[in-house]
C-alpha cells in the first residue's frame, strides 16, 4: 500500500489552510490528474467511528478516538488525505462529527458549513449511522439528513452526489429489510425540507444517488468488519467510470483547479451566501486557465530556442524561422490545452485565444524583422544582378524584367519559410514594398542611363556645333546663317538618329521617346543660340578687327603703303560696309530661315546712298533704328537690338576714324616728299640758263650754299613731320616757317655781287654744330620714316628739348648773317 499523505484542510475555527492544501497537492501530484480523480467525504455523529472506517477502508492515518479514555471529540474541522492504492486518485475528507457536546446544541453553523462544503466538492459522501437508529423518529441521523438536504437547496445547480449510508454495528436484521425502511425515512426527510419554487416537485434521485451498506461491529466482530470493509473498498476502484459509484457525476473541477475552487467555495460558504456552482465553475476555470496561460507564456519567453531566434533575427535572417516558431507555438499551446482541457470549454477557449494573441504579439516584431531582412537582402541581390546584366550588354528592358521576376520569385519562396500558419500574417505589404523599391531602383538606373546617353549625345553636339558655328560667325557673310542651318540640320539628324537607336532598349512609350528626341533637338538649337549670343557680345571687337584687316591690308593680305595713289575713301567705304555686314549677321538668330530686313535697315540708316558713312545722325521719330526690336524678328531671336546697333556703330566709327586720318596724313606726306624736285624741263632750263651762276656758286659759295640748302631742306622736312605728328606747338611751327623764308632769302642774297665781299666776314662758327644731326632728328631719318601716332611722350619731349633750341639758334645765326650781308 502506498504511503498516505494527509493534512488539515479547515481547522476548528473555520480557517482554510491554503499553504497546507498547496503542499498536499504537490505531494500527491493532484494537479497532474486532470479530471481523473475522485473526492470522498464522510459525515456522521461524533464518536461514531468515522475516522476508524476511513483508515480501514482507504488506508489513511486519521486520528482515531481512544475508547479507553472515554468518548470525546477527536476530529476537529476537516482533514483530508489521499487514499493509498486506489485508482483513480481518490481524496478523502474526514469531517468533524455532528451532535457533539463540545459545540453544544445551539452551535450548528459549522455543521451546516462543513456539510455544504462536502456536498460542493465531493463525488461520494459517506453518512455514518447506527443500525438501531433506523426506523426511529428521533434517530441521531435525522438532524444530519435534514442539514444535508437543506444546504443542498443553496446550490443553484448542485452536482449529482452519491450518498452512501453506512450502517454500523449491523444486527441480525437482514439488510434487505433495513434498506427500505431507511430509504423511506430519507424520502420523508426530503419531502419535509423546504425547497425553492423551481425544485418543488424535483425528486431526490435528481440530486442524489443513494447507496446503502451495512458493516458489523468493529469492536465485537473485528475480523468480519475488516472483511466487509475490504469488499466495500473494491467498489471505490474506478469509481468515476461509467457504472461506478460516481459514474454520473457532473460539474467536476479539474484537479489543477481544485485548490482554488475549494478556497472560493469555503469563502462563499463562510460569507453565508448561496453557492452558485455553475458560476463558481466558470470562475475557477477563468482563474485557473489564466494562470495556466500566464505560466505557458512565461515558459515561452524563457525558452532558449526562442531567445536565440529573437536575438539572431536582429542582425540577420534566421534559417527555418517559420518552422521553428510554429513548433514552439504548437508546443506551448499543446501544454496549455493539456492542463486546461477539463475546465469550462468557453473559458478554456477564450483564454487560449488570449494566450495565442500574446504569443503572436511577442513574435510579430521578429517576424517583421525577418521580412525586412528578406526584403533588403533581395533588393541588394537584385541591384547586383541588374548591374551585372547591364554591364554584360543585355538590354535595359530585358534585364529589368528578367531580374525583377526572378528576385520576386525568390522573395516569395523565402517568405514561405517565414510564414507562421497560426498567425495568418500576410507578407503582401512587404512584397509590395519590395516591388516598389525594385521599380524605384530600375527607374533610378533608367534615369541615370538615359541621362548618361543624353549627355553623351549632347556633348557630341556641343563639340560638333560650337567650333564651326564660331568660325562661321567670325566670317559673317551672306551665307553664314544658311551654312549654320545646314550644319545644325546635319548634326542634329545624326544625333537624333543615334539617340533613337540607343533608346530602343529602354522600352519607353512613344511619347516619352519623342520628348527626349525633341529635347535633344532643342539642346542643339540652344548650343547655337548660346554661341551666337556669346559672339554677339564681342561684335564690336570683331567689327574693328574686320575693318582693320580690310583697311590696313591689300587683297594679298599684305600691309598697305600709302604712296598717294590709293583710294582711301573707297577702301574705307568697303571696310565699313563689311563691318556693317558683320553687325547685321550678328543682330539676330536665323535658324528658321525666315526673311528679315535687318541688313537693309542697317545699310539705309548707317550708310548714305554713295556708300560713305552717314554723319552723326541723332535718333528721331523717323529713325528706323529708334526701336528696341526688329520688325518680323521675335524678341527671343534678337541678339542686338536696333538701338544697340546704332550705339555700336557710333562707337565703331569713333574708334576707327583715327586709322583713316592717319592713312590720309601719311598719303599727303608721301606726296610732298615725292614732289620736291622741279619738272624735267625746268631742270634742263636751269642747267642751260644758269650754268655760269652754278659754276660761281660751286666755286665761291660752296660752303654757304651747302649750309643754306641743307638747312632749308632740313627745316622743310621738320615742318612736315611736325605737322603730321603734332609733337611741336603751332607757335614753333611759325618760327620754323620764318626760318625757312630767311634761308631762302639768304640763298638769294648769295647770288648778288656784294656777297663775295662779305662772305669772308661771316662767322662760320655761328653755324650751329651738329646740323646734320639736327636734320636727321627733324626729319626722323634716324629711326623710322613712318613714326606711329602713339609715340611716347618721352620721345616728343626729347625732340622739343634739343631740336627746337638748335633750330632757333640756327635761325638767329642766319638772321644775323643776313642783316650783316644786307648792311654791307
Amino acid at each position: 500500500m502506498d504511503q498516505c499523505c494527509s493534512t488539515q484542510l479547515i481547522d476548528g475555527d473555520g480557517e482554510f489552510n491554503v499553504s497546507g492544501l498547496e503542499h498536499f497537492m504537490k505531494e500527491v501530484k493532484l494537479g497532474e490528474c486532470g479530471l481523473s480523480y475522485a473526492v470522498v467525504s464522510i459525515m456522521g455523529p461524533q464518536s461514531s467511528g468515522k475516522s476508524t472506517l476511513l483508515n480501514n477502508l482507504f488506508g489513511t492515518n486519521f486520528k482515531e478516538m481512544d475508547a479507553f479514555k472515554g468518548r470525546s471529540q477527536t476530529t476537529k474541522g476537516i482533514w483530508m488525505a489521499r487514499c493509498a492504492g486506489i485508482e483513480p486518485c481518490t481524496i478523502v475528507m474526514d469531517l468533524e462529527g455532528t451532535d457533539g457536546r463540545e459545540r453544544g446544541e445551539d452551535d450548528t453553523a459549522f455543521e451546516k458549513q462543513s456539510a455544504l462544503f462536502a456536498l460542493a466538492v465531493s463525488d461520494i459522501v459517506l453518512i455514518n449511522m447506527w443500525c438501531h437508529d433506523i426506523g426511529r423518529e428521533q434517530a441521531a441521523n435525522k438532524p444530519l439528513l435534514k442539514t444535508v438536504f437543506q444546504v443542498m437547496m443553496r446550490l443553484f445547480s448542485p452536482r449529482k452526489t452519491t450518498l452512501m449510508f453506512v450502517i454500523r454495528d449491523k444486527t441480525r436484521t437482514p439488510l434487505e429489510n433495513l434498506e427500505p425502511v431507511l430509504r423511506e425515512d430519507i424520502q420523508k426527510i426530503w419531502d419535509s425540507v423546504p425547497k425553492p419554487e423551481a425544485h418543488k416537485e424535483t425528486p431526490l434521485s435528481e440530486f442524489f444517488n443513494v447507496e446503502v451498506v451495512a458493516l458489523s461491529s468493529y469492536e465485537e466482530k473485528e475480523e468480519q468488519f475488516k472483511e466487509q470493509v475490504a469488499n466495500l473498498r473494491q467498489r471505490f476502484f474506478h469509481s468515476i467510470a461509467p457504472g461506478g459509484l460516481a459514474g454520473d457525476r457532473r460539474g467536476v473541477v479539474p484537479a489543477s483547479g481544485f485548490s482554488f475552487s475549494a478556497q472560493q467555495i469555503w469563502k462563499v460558504i463562510k460569507e453565508n451566501r448561496d453557492l452558485d456552482l455553475p458560476a463558481h465553475k466558470v470562475m475557477v476555470a477563468t482563474v485557473r486557465c489564466e494562470e495556466i496561460a500566464n505560466e505557458k507564456y512565461s515558459n515561452f519567453t524563457m525558452n532558449e530556442i526562442w531567445r536565440h531566434i529573437e536575438e539572431s533575427v536582429q542582425s540577420g535572417p534566421v534559417s527555418g524561422f517559420g518552422k521553428k516558431i510554429s513548433s514552439l507555438l504548437d508546443t506551448c499551446l499543446s501544454e496549455y490545452h493539456s492542463e486546461a482541457v477539463y475546465f469550462d470549454e468557453g473559458v478554456r477557449t477564450s483564454k487560449q485565444k488570449q494566450l495565442e494573441e500574446k504569443l503572436l504579439q511577442l513574435i510579430q516584431p521578429a517576424f517583421h524583422s525577418m521580412l525586412g531582412h528578406l526584403r533588403s537582402g533581395t533588393l541588394e541581390k537584385f541591384k547586383d544582378a541588374f548591374e551585372k546584366a547591364l554591364n554584360s550588354g543585355e538590354g535595359f528592358s530585358s534585364a529589368s524584367t528578367r531580374c525583377t521576376e526572378s528576385f520576386m520569385a525568390q522573395f516569395d519562396e523565402a517568405c514561405s519559410d517565414v510564414i507562421i500558419p497560426l498567425a495568418g500574417w500576410d507578407s503582401s505589404k512587404t512584397r509590395d514594398k519590395l516591388r516598389r523599391d525594385i521599380d524605384a531602383h530600375v527607374a533610378s538606373v533608367r534615369a541615370a542611363k538615359l541621362t548618361e546617353v543624353t549627355s553623351m549625345f549632347e556633348k557630341k553636339l556641343t563639340e560638333a556645333l560650337s567650333g564651326p558655328v564660331e568660325a562661321l560667325l567670325d566670317e559673317a557673310g551672306d551665307d553664314t546663317w544658311p551654312a549654320i542651318r545646314k550644319l545644325y540640320n546635319r548634326e542634329t539628324e545624326s544625333a537624333i538618329s543615334g539617340l533613337a537607336d540607343a533608346l530602343t532598349g529602354f522600352d519607353m512609350d512613344e511619347k516619352t521617346t519623342e520628348e527626349m528626341l525633341a529635347n535633344l533637338q532643342n539642346f542643339a538649337r540652344s548650343v547655337i543660340e548660346s554661341k551666337a549670343r556669346e559672339e554677339a557680345g564681342r561684335v564690336l571687337i570683331r567689327m574693328k578687327d574686320r575693318f582693320s584687316t580690310l583697311f590696313s591690308r591689300d587683297s594679298d593680305s599684305m600691309p598697305r603703303v600709302w604712296t598717294g595713289k590709293e583710294d582711301i575713301r573707297g577702301i574705307t567705304r568697303n571696310a565699313r560696309t563689311a563691318s556693317l555686314k558683320l553687325l547685321s549677321v550678328m543682330a539676330a538668330i536665323r535658324l528658321d530661315d525666315e526673311p528679315d530686313n535687318i541688313s537693309k535697315t542697317l545699310s539705309a540708316a548707317l550708310l548714305d546712298a554713295s556708300g560713305s558713312a552717314s554723319s552723326n545722325r541723332s535718333i528721331t521719330v523717323g529713325d528706323p533704328l529708334a526701336s528696341s526690336k526688329w520688325e518680323e524678328v521675335p524678341v527671343s531671336r534678337t541678339l542686338i537690338t536696333p538701338v544697340q546697333c546704332k550705339s555700336l556703330w557710333r562707337q565703331f566709327k569713333s574708334e576707327t576714324e583715327y586709322s583713316v586720318t592717319q592713312a590720309m596724313s601719311a598719303q599727303e606726306a608721301n606726296k610732298r616728299n615725292n614732289n620736291w624736285l622741279p619738272p624735267p624741263w625746268a631742270i634742263v632750263a636751269m642747267l642751260v640758263l644758269g650754268f655760269n651762276e652754278f659754276m660761281t656758286l660751286l666755286r665761291y659759295y660752296c660752303l654757304s650754299d651747302y649750309c643754306l640748302s641743307s638747312s632749308s631742306r632740313t627745316v622743310t622736312k621738320f615742318i612736315t613731320t611736325s605737322r603730321q605728328k603734332s609733337f611741336v606747338p603751332r607757335r614753333d611751327i611759325r618760327w620754323l616757317s620764318a626760318l625757312q623764308s630767311s634761308m631762302g632769302a639768304a640763298r638769294h642774297l648769295c647770288r648778288i655781287p656784294q656777297w663775295s665781299s662779305t662772305r669772308d666776314s661771316i662767322n662760320i662758327n655761328e653755324v650751329p654744330p651738329h646740323s646734320h644731326e639736327l636734320a636727321q632728328e627733324a626729319s626722323g631719318t634716324r629711326t623710322n620714316p613712318r613714326i606711329h601716332h602713339q609715340s611716347s611722350a618721352k620721345s616728343r619731349a626729347s625732340i622739343q628739348q634739343h631740336a627746337l633750341p638748335r633750330a632757333q639758334h640756327y635761325q638767329q645765326s642766319l638772321v644775323n648773317c643776313i642783316v650783316r650781308c644786307h648792311r654791307s
